[in-house]
């Protein structure tokens, strides 16, 4: 008979319920961890069980490999848990995890609103394949307000999405003011949460469908790619679960355990990283080759306040912009004199990296000028101390005059 007296899962702490959603539980015989399921053919009893398998599709429920098994199930759990969703379709990459809801709610004739700060590959997919198929997009400024999101909402307008912070340019949006926007004129609202993680609760402020490239701190390791689109309704996870299957979007299961493995000790690395990351931040602000520091967790960065209104913490990404003597020669040797530093895409694992972030965005709203050139620095597990003197080294190459 079950225990009464024992915590119910939402009034358990983040941390606990990252090591205990999505497994059998801790009153049970067997390993602790969920196994790898590999498989393509899934068979059945007799005919009528497999003609009564068809009208599970949209569950848990095993119909074919692509369809998901045991091991995607599990962290489809976990990450619903952590989205505080209802139900969550694992991809193979986060860009799988922008297309698959966009497909799912876009067609010929229809029109996207897109913020300007939107992460590159997103951008390419609606000036390529969406466009080519008869979806027109409009680039955004990220710091609309419900006044100018709901004038830049057509009839046509089936999808405004959203992505706070932007990927380079740290742009925190106001989600709950866009989201009444866009319900008012029956658009949906599909937005990148993959900084936000659990610090943004996006269906409480008004979000339809959230996406998370599950390749950053999920994963954690910098060795898997994974996406993950989570939905709060069951209309959304019908047209979401549905294009996913027609797209034939699926993750490998050996893969998926990666991520399992990964998100148990994600709370302990967020909360590590998000104090090495300010520290740092803090650091770099106050140097003199640094005009500013593009951190929302920090009281100087422009939307500070939607950010301690709407998120409960901050993760280890963050922009630099530099003083404007400085030019890009200059702050590419920089960055190529870091020992600790990697030179690369992605962010979230383990590692620290810097990448120079002018000459690598596009935008056609005219927002992004920050009068500087500017570079994307991730905080990884290294101590804060030894960042910061290589940071310091890296800094005295270029000079302060």
């Amino acid at each position: 008979m079950p225990d009464d007296s024992a915590p119910k899962p939402r009034t358990l702490a983040f941390a606990t319920r990252l090591s205990h959603a999505g497994r059998a539980g801790t009153h049970v015989h067997g390993f602790v961890n969920p196994a790898v399921h590999r498989g393509s053919t899934v068979l059945f009893p007799n005919v009528q069980a497999r003609k009564d398998g068809a009208r599970h599709r949209f569950e848990q429920f095993m119909t074919y490999g692509t369809q998901g098994g045991p091991t995607h199930y599990a962290l489809e759990d976990v990450i619903a848990e952590i989205e505080g969703g209802t139900r969550c379709l694992i991809v193979g990459t986060g860009l799988a995890a922008m297309a698959v809801p966009l497909l799912a709610y876009l067609k010929a004739g229809d029109h996207c609103l897109m913020p300007d700060s939107v992460y590159g590959p997103a951008r390419t997919l609606a000036n390529g394949l969406l466009k080519g198929w008869g979806i027109e997009t409009t680039f955004y400024d990220p710091c609309v307000d419900e006044a100018g999101m709901a004038a830049l909402i057509r009839p046509n307008t089936r999808v405004v999405y959203a992505e706070s912070p932007g990927s380079h340019t740290f742009e925190v949006q106001d989600i709950p003011a866009i989201a009444r926007a866009a319900h008012a004129r029956g658009a949906k609202v599909l937005m990148d949460n993959t900084w936000g993680i659990h610090h943004f609760r996006p269906f409480e402020r008004g979000v339809d469908v959230s996406i998370q490239a599950l390749t950053k701190y999920v994963g954690g390791h910098s060795d898997v790619l994974l996406g993950g689109v989570t939905v709060n309704s069951e209309e959304d996870w019908r047209a979401v679960r549905g294009a996913g299957a027609q797209l034939g979007q699926f993750a490998s299961p050996d893969d998926v355990w990666l991520g399992l493995r990964g998100v148990r000790t994600m709370a302990v690395r967020l909360k590590r990283q998000e104090a090495s990351g300010l520290e740092v931040a803090r650091w770099l602000e106050a140097r003199p080759e640094v005009k500013q520091v593009l951190h929302p967790a920090l009281p100087s960065h422009p939307q500070h306040h939607l950010w301690k209104r709407d998120f409960s913490g901050a993760c280890s990404l963050f922009g630099v912009v530099f003083q404007p003597r400085h030019t890009v020669d200059d702050v590419g040797r920089f960055i190529d004199s870091l020992a600790l530093f990697g030179i690369g895409a992605s962010w979230g694992g383990f590692e620290s990296l810097a990448i120079l972030t002018t000459g690598n965005v596009t935008r056609t709203a005219g927002t992004g000028d920050f009068g500087g050139v500017m570079a994307r620095i991730h905080v990884g597990l290294e101590e804060p101390a030894d960042l910061v003197a290589d940071l310091e080294q890296g800094l005295a190459r270029i000079g302060a005059g």
